[in-house]
């Protein structure tokens, strides 16, 4: 009799065991193989290019960090008005994020070493896209790829890559007709103030989307964790005939046409420049596309065959 229910608990524990195990799934992130026991519903993004794909996935976030900066950097897709804000990136409110009950709190590099402390408040998974060791544009769409399994949101996912394809194909040949055989090189930045610029080189996921649309750097620059170099703004001189094109926002953009230097350049005398709307360069998977459609707009605007078409790039 005892021997029987000995067997019987035995055999209750492992089919509790068993579905413990089933409920239980493996997902990856930059540290390799982490578990979850079910796909996170209450999703906290602390950085802005993890937001921006939980986002484009079709996940609402429960908290974002810096959401205001989001709005003004980032842009899209948008964050809808009930996700909390949770603090800086680098330095998040604990206790913000706490009270919003997690199920999985998804960082980037700019939260690498906070892990060990929100891992207390939830499971932390780790997504680390930039870096010189790696082509951070094919690290971006890896990482989009895996957050969509976290969020069991694969074919999402995969239909959001095919669908930026194709846009990005149609762009090159909009862009094609519009400048002809020869296409100009581009020399594509952002200003740090009146007299430097961050300028786009290899490894950034802004001048990956650029050689996507047909184009190459005006100024070539070697591979860089974030794919930018700061040069000195008289440097832009090394356009020469290509096009210059500079990413909003810069808040003191009003002050170029009273700047010597600025106006010296080759250029913008011969209106080869062009402000680009706000896109976010350090971001995921879908800022490659956001930001080859802002580039395309703006090389429309300013192309010497038909100016009507940048009216197609909405």
């Amino acid at each position: 009799m005892l021997k029987n229910l000995t067997s019987i608990i035995a055999s209750l524990f492992i089919v509790l065991f068993s579905h413990m195990a089933m409920a239980q799934f493996v997902v990856q992130d930059s540290r390799g193989e982490q578990v979850l026991e079910s796909v996170p519903k209450r999703v906290v993004a602390l950085n802005w290019d993890i937001a921006e794909q939980v986002l484009e996935l079709g996940v609402t976030p429960v908290a974002v960090t810096d959401i205001a900066g989001y709005k003004e950097w980032v842009v899209q897709p948008d964050i809808p008005s009930d996700v909390q804000d949770v603090g800086m990136r680098a330095e998040p409110n604990f206790e913000k994020i706490a009270a919003v009950n997690p199920d999985v709190i998804l960082v980037a590099s700019p939260q690498a070493d906070l892990i060990p402390q929100l891992e207390k408040i939830a499971p932390v998974l780790y997504f680390h896209t930039y870096s010189e060791n790696h082509d951070n544009s094919l690290m971006a769409v890896n990482n989009f790829k895996a957050i969509a399994v976290v969020l069991g949101k694969e074919a999402e996912a995969q239909k959001k890559l095919v669908e930026m394809d194709v846009e990005i194909a149609q762009l090159k040949q909009q862009l094609a007709e519009a400048y002809g055989t020869k296409m100009p090189k581009v020399a594509l930045f952002r200003f740090a103030n009146m007299t430097s610029v961050y300028l786009y080189g290899d490894n950034s996921t802004a001048q990956y989307a650029l050689n996507l649309l047909g184009f190459e750097s005006a100024i070539p620059q070697k591979s860089t964790q974030w794919g930018v170099t700061q040069i000195r703004l008289p440097e832009l001189r090394k356009v020469n005939d290509g096009i210059a094109l500079y990413i909003e926002p810069f808040n003191e953009e009003s002050k170029l046409d009273k700047s010597v230097i600025w106006n010296a350049m080759p250029f913008v005398k011969v209106n080869k420049v062009s402000s680009v709307e706000p896109v976010w360069s350090y971001g995921g998977a879908m800022s490659i596309k956001y930001t080859a459609k802002a580039l395309a707009k703006s090389l429309l605007e300013i192309a010497p065959q038909s100016k009507m078409l940048s009216n197609s790039v909405k």
